[in-house]
């Protein structure tokens, strides 16, 4: 009679990533916040393609639901960083433009070419057309003359030559724009959409933000703050930046590590009638003084003195500044 020896089996090793998933997704009591080290450790090994893509999923799906902390946002933050390769380049204002817009034209593109004519050094960065029905800074670049840069050696001169420069995510940190192109896929936005304003991949002298779910701004600047950066983060219109002139505005600000609010009024008396549809041509004419249209006037000075005053300048010089820079544009475009 032949013996049975069973067969040893060996247990599975369980893939490094996986305490990332556990921490965040083990039930109502188990579950917590990532610490910062922890989530800069997570970022890395998903900026490193680490991981499968069933982790990655479940990890962007659970901190969507759970809500991210500032820990946790600083942490995704130095992670990127930590990876960039980008040389020094001397900047003003990091403007991330990632929402697009569907109610109005964006009309922040001409308070940034403004601020630029007049000195201000401004990157914008974006993820592209991900959601239907909105109009987005890539799809306007060219017939406004803002710069599509591809490197850093471009943007650098960009900047040089004209003050403003636009670079897509996918060019400087293409495993985030990945992340941000599984939104048709996991039927959500994930958390890498609001990420993506707090990179400020130059270190700028300042930091715009549009947050647009309530709650989210004071995230926002205290993860910023956490990282040492100076910041003003907003609810813009659409979630781009851009001041909603027929609404109040609370700013979140963060410089120097202290963190500050600021009230601003609605500028007009009564709310604006929404455009029946969005034509680039009116962000055209606008600018060359061929039309004169109340509502986006309103949003680009506002927005304009927004910038300005996250430069340092207080709210009322920001304003008068804004007008007289808007007054004295070079209108060709």
């Amino acid at each position: 009679m032949t013996e049975f020896t069973p067969l040893l089996t060996q247990t599975p090793a369980e893939h490094p990533f996986a305490q990332f998933v556990r921490i965040l997704g083990k039930g109502k009591r188990g579950a917590r916040n990532l610490t910062r080290e922890e989530a800069r450790e997570a970022m890395g090994m998903l900026l490193d393609e680490q991981v499968e893509d069933t982790q990655l999923g479940a990890f962007l799906m659970l901190l969507r639901h759970k809500e991210e902390s500032p820990e946790e946002l600083a942490g995704f933050t130095e992670a990127l960083r930590q990876r960039l390769n980008a040389p020094p380049i001397a900047l003003d204002l990091d403007w991330p433009t990632y929402a697009g817009k569907k109610r109005h034209l964006p009309w922040y593109l001409l308070a940034a070419k403004c601020l630029a004519q007049n000195g201000v050094r401004i990157l914008l960065h974006g993820g592209g057309a991900h959601t239907a029905g909105r109009l987005y800074t890539e799809q306007l670049l060219e017939p406004l003359g803002i710069p599509l840069c591809r490197t850093w050696q471009a943007v650098g001169s960009a900047l040089d030559q004209g003050n403003l420069a636009f670079m897509p995510l996918g060019d400087w940190a293409p495993q985030l724009q990945r992340m941000i192109d599984l939104r048709n896929t996991l039927g959500l936005r994930s958390p890498i959409h609001s990420l993506a304003r707090l990179l400020n991949p130059l270190g700028a002298r300042c930091g715009l933000q549009s947050i647009f779910h309530p709650g989210y701004q004071a995230v926002h600047r205290d993860a910023s703050g956490l990282l040492g950066d100076n910041v003003i983060v907003i609810k813009g219109d659409g979630g781009e930046i851009e001041i909603n002139p027929d609404a109040d505005s609370h700013l979140y600000g963060s410089t120097g590590g202290i963190s500050w609010d600021e009230e601003w009024p609605m500028l007009s008396a009564q709310r604006h009638v929404k455009p029946a549809s969005l034509d680039p041509e009116h962000l055209k004419a606008l600018w060359r003084g061929e039309a004169e249209d109340s509502y986006p006037q309103l949003a680009l000075l506002a927005t304009m003195a927004l910038a300005l005053r996250g430069l340092g300048t207080p709210r009322e010089q920001a304003f008068e500044l804004a007008q007289q820079y808007w007054d004295a544009r070079d209108r060709s475009i």
